[in-house]
């Protein structure tokens, strides 16, 4: 399941917003019947998760905390506690409650941007909020993506493997 490229949509009155139709596609294809609505935990923007990515990112966050420490589990419980659980009604609608529209500052127009697994919500009047100034993407980019361990993963080779003269296919932007 991937949501790729970024759509603008409106909210009405109540709060609900029609889940742009290629990431209902890819959703009905996985099989998924719910979502998980959280913030963002760096940024001012709306998380949906799939619930079989919601529980990955879970079992993750669990696996690399302590029950036994105090403040593992006062991150954990800050992680889980303000989440929602999101179904879409037969016309592919779901309802952003008040206090995550406030957490994001989104009136009424909103922008949905695939990122991969999961799908950000923003407000729209921060249309450039998200991205990058396009030389630094750039540079940050290649820094990258030229890394030795970086293009081992992505060939699946050890980075003793990857021949620093390799030539790979140029990445097209």
């Amino acid at each position: 399941m991937r949501f790729l490229g970024h759509i603008e949509a409106k909210t009405d009155k109540k709060g609900r917003v029609f889940l742009p139709a290629i990431f209902r596609k890819e959703i009905q294809v996985a099989g998924e019947e719910h979502l998980i609505l959280r913030k963002d935990v760096f940024q001012p923007c709306l998380v949906l998760y799939p619930e079989s990515v919601w529980n990955l990112q879970l079992d993750t966050l669990r696996n690399r905390l302590n029950r036994w420490n105090k403040k593992h589990q006062q991150i954990f419980r800050m992680f889980v506690s303000d989440v929602e659980l999101i179904t879409l009604d037969g016309n592919g609608r779901f309802l952003i409650p008040k206090r995550y529209l406030k957490m994001a500052n989104i009136q009424q127009e909103v922008r949905f941007i695939g990122m991969d697994d999961t799908i950000e919500i923003w407000c729209h009047s921060n249309e450039d909020e998200p991205f990058m100034d396009a030389s630094e993407f750039t540079k940050d980019l290649q820094d990258i993506m030229s890394d030795d361990e970086n293009q081992a993963i992505s060939t699946n080779r050890s980075p003793k493997e990857h021949p620093k003269n390799e030539i790979s296919a140029p990445l097209v932007l």
